[in-house]
């Protein structure tokens, strides 16, 4: 069975550059196949001289509104019901309990000073400054407008509506790191560590990708909806995490499966759906850009599934749920920071090797090494959000967005450089930054639950509630 295996693995391997070569094919012969929806962005997202209230266009708003809407339901319930259903029942609740947690939390840090360190007014290249603290000169009827740089977030919405929609993507990417340190960390310090690592960690690298001046954006990183800002960030963040933390009692011989499949398919349709107003809402605007984002997060996402459950079909001999729920959220990851620069052809290349890559860690190289990562937040974010990081250096082209760049496969490899050295500044800081907080935390107020309540489950230990009534 070994030999086989690796038999099968040697021939996927080989055949990804398979997948480079027919993106390269479709990107000489469809080069020019979408330039009508880069007209049409132009046209969308040309900036305001001066904004005003009379400038902000009702379509935009409505759009962008919904759009934020859509990636809160990302947090709760998708992602809540998509890992609740994945860990063990006594442990639901606790799942439950901390995305809900964290939509308090993060969304209150990000009014009081998290959304000023991200987009306000830049301190060389690296942070925000807090003159927009409390939203202090956050307009809910004008457009922002920076006078430095002539340019504007969002040329055509509210600057409050720009600041809600970033918002939800603030709370859901420190949510993702739980998955891997499910079912054992305390709740008390979950809550410090989360409001440590999003004022640390994700505020810094948000705006280094997509703040006025921040150095990643002046040096043309091409992040569309936050695979280097969120999946990158947060999936080795979470790499991190499962190292300090260590194992669970009895991992992994006597770790049962997951209690509910049918919640984390529910959750993961949910994640599905909101998606796509993580990937076209960043389009800030209702136009042919959006259009472009949705069609391409869709296809990468089917690509995905289905190829993560053939890996499963030819390798393991059975197609499984848990596999092509995995695969899909897999393919979610890696289109999102290309779904605005890259065809339809382009983002099912990206699709299936979102269902290679990290199908490969999941399964071979995690239980290789032995690391406790309980929900695959690593395998899926981190390994899924450099694949998709690396791959928009090689299919963007800036016939679907004149604003971004062409990538390798249509002639500018400079472009895969920025993307590969991005990414590897990402890994470096997400990495280390989190475990120093995670050994600070755990030096203060401790991280792990003991032995006695991990055997019990979090449900009980730590909020004294069970997810289920056992009726006699």
């Amino acid at each position: 069975m070994t030999a086989m295996r690796g038999t099968w693995l040697r021939r996927i391997l080989l055949a990804l550059p398979l997948i480079g070569l027919a993106g390269l094919s479709y990107a000489q012969a469809d080069g020019g196949a979408v330039a009508p929806v880069a007209a049409a962005v132009v046209a969308t997202n040309a900036a305001p001289a001066i904004p005003t209230a009379a400038s902000v266009n009702s379509g935009d708003t409505a759009w962008v509104l919904i759009c934020s809407a859509l990636v809160l339901l990302m947090t709760i319930p998708g992602l809540a019901f998509f890992y609740g259903g994945l860990v063990r029942r006594k442990n639901v609740l606790s799942i439950l309990m901390q995305c809900f947690m964290l939509m308090c939390l993060i969304s209150l840090q990000w009014v009081v000073f998290g959304y000023s360190l991200s987009f306000g007014p830049d301190v060389k290249g690296i942070i925000g400054n807090l003159s927009w603290a409390g939203l202090k000169h956050v307009s809910f009827d004008t457009p922002h407008w920076d006078v430095a740089t002539a340019s504007s977030y969002a040329g055509t919405i509210p600057h409050q509506a720009f600041m809600i929609f970033q918002m939800m993507f603030a709370v859901i990417t420190p949510a993702l790191i739980l998955g891997a340190f499910a079912e054992r960390m305390k709740f008390s310090a979950f809550c410090v560590f989360s409001l440590l690592w999003a004022t640390i960690v994700y505020d810094p690298v948000c705006h280094w990708v997509w703040g006025k001046s921040g150095f990643l954006s002046n040096m043309g990183t091409l992040d569309f909806a936050g695979g280097t800002v969120v999946h990158i960030n947060a999936g080795i963040a979470a790499l991190a995490a499962a190292l300090v933390m260590g194992k669970r009692i009895g991992y992994p011989d006597k770790i049962s499966p997951p209690h509910n499949l049918p919640f984390a398919v529910l959750g993961a349709g949910l994640l599905w759906f909101g998606w796509f107003g993580f990937n076209a809402g960043s389009a800030l605007s209702a136009g042919g850009l959006a259009t472009s984002a949705f069609v391409a997060t869709h296809v990468a996402t089917a690509a995905a599934g289905m190829t993560w459950a053939i890996m499963d079909w030819v390798m393991n001999k059975r197609p499984t749920v848990l596999g092509i729920i995995s695969g899909a959220v897999a393919g979610l990851v890696a289109i999102t920071p290309a779904s605005g620069f890259v065809t339809p052809m382009g983002a099912i290349c990206i699709g299936v090797g979102a269902g290679i890559l990290p199908w490969i860690f999941v399964s071979i190289v995690k239980p290789k090494f032995g690391y406790d990562d309980s929900l695959d937040a690593f395998g899926v974010h981190g390994i899924g959000g450099l694949w998709g990081a690396l791959a928009t250096g090689l299919w963007a082209t800036k016939a679907v967005n004149s604003g971004g760049a062409d990538g390798l496969f249509y002639g500018n490899p400079a472009q895969f450089l920025i993307q590969l050295k991005a990414s590897l500044i990402t890994v470096v800081y997400a990495f280390v930054v989190t475990f120093i907080l995670l050994k600070l935390v755990d030096a203060v107020i401790g991280l792990k639950a003991n032995e006695h309540e991990e055997r019990v489950g979090l449900d009980l230990t730590q909020h004294r509630e069970a997810g289920y009534t056992m009726l006699d």
